[in-house]
């Protein structure tokens, strides 16, 4: 069943029903049949999105630049540097001003207020490419991306994710995953719990759509029984060094390797990161926090898992790409 998204935005996932989730996701399998098949219809000619970044970005400006061409619209990147957003022109003007050239505008970067308030005064759909607090174009790749690996519908999904569960990705796997009906379960240190209002949030949504929810500081409960592992990295770009040691010692259990695999007592499990990962010395930022900290075998996940045969975490990249276009499309065509 179609929904009118039409001239909607798409700033965090609870500002979506249940069924509404469900379509795009279904929007997004067909406009990847379509690229595959080569039979993909232009919906969006004559578009011209504006793509901000404050936030640097590999996946998700690949997917709104790639998925914007092949659907005929045209795009404008802004890096940090290209606008004046909040340094000399304040958010709301520069969402005046882009809203009078551009259909649509995407906005990665720092605080969620900046989102909305540009969503606010924009008078064109805003997409949330990122912030602190949300990252709802991830969910629908990685909810895509469960869905094609198991077969299983949204609701019978039953997936993990273990580490930092404060910022966005762990916020968003929880309530995503409330409003589908999933079995949810986060596990990290309590003082690395998602915000209260967040869990009770998410307890809520849960009353209504059947979703199971866990929250504990045990990875292996967490882990039992499920058929994806998620995790993020534990060091953000540009934290201070003296926060580096703590961290990566507090986390250290919540290492997603061979033994954290083997304990969900599944030989079908999944692993699956929104990346970029540390997954060895590999990188000069991983390289650098590795060797001041000790570890020798990755960060949040160990080489051995995220090159394994149970790591999906490319299949999940590439649904970047289906999923936001197909809120383009719903939005725009």
């Amino acid at each position: 069943m179609a929904f009118n998204l039409k001239n909607r935005s798409f700033l965090k996932e609870i500002d979506f029903q249940p069924r509404e989730l469900g379509y795009l996701l279904k929007l997004s399998e067909a406009l990847k049949l379509a690229k595959y098949a080569g039979t993909e219809v232009k919906h969006l000619e004559g578009k011209e999105i504006a793509l901000i970044f404050e936030k640097t970005s590999t996946r998700t400006r690949s997917a709104f630049e790639v998925g914007a061409y092949d659907q005929g619209a045209h795009v404008t990147y802004l890096d940090p540097s290209g606008s004046q957003l909040g340094h000399k022109e304040s958010i709301a003007d520069t969402a005046a001003v882009l809203g009078r050239m551009y259909d649509a505008i995407e906005f990665r970067g720092n605080s969620q207020a900046d989102v909305e308030e540009l969503a606010a005064h924009a008078g064109v759909p805003v997409y949330n490419g990122l912030t602190n607090e949300w990252h709802p174009t991830q969910m629908l790749a990685d909810f895509l991306t469960m869905h094609e690996a198991s077969g299983k519908p949204y609701h019978a999904l039953t997936y993990a994710f273990v580490g930092d569960c404060r910022f966005n990705m762990g916020r968003s796997l929880l309530v995503t995953g409330a409003l589908l009906g999933s079995d949810v379960r986060l596990s990290g240190p309590a003082e690395l719990y998602p915000p209260k209002d967040v869990v009770d949030l998410a307890h809520d949504i849960a009353g209504r759509t059947g979703a199971r929810i866990t929250v504990t500081e045990d990875p292996r409960e967490a882990v039992s029984g499920a058929d994806f592992i998620h995790t993020d990295v534990w060091v953000s770009m540009g934290e201070a060094k003296d926060v580096w040691a703590e961290r990566v010692k507090l986390l250290t259990p919540y290492q997603v390797n061979s033994a954290l695999l083997k304990a969900s007592g599944n030989p079908a499990v999944k692993f699956m990161h929104c990346l970029p990962a540390f997954h060895g010395p590999n990188t000069t930022v991983g390289r650098e926090i590795m060797e001041h900290t000790g570890m020798t075998d990755g960060l949040e996940v160990t080489d051995e898992v995220f090159n394994s045969g149970a790591s999906i975490v490319f299949d999940q990249a590439e649904n970047r790409l289906h999923t936001i276009k197909a809120i383009l499309v719903a939005t725009l065509g």
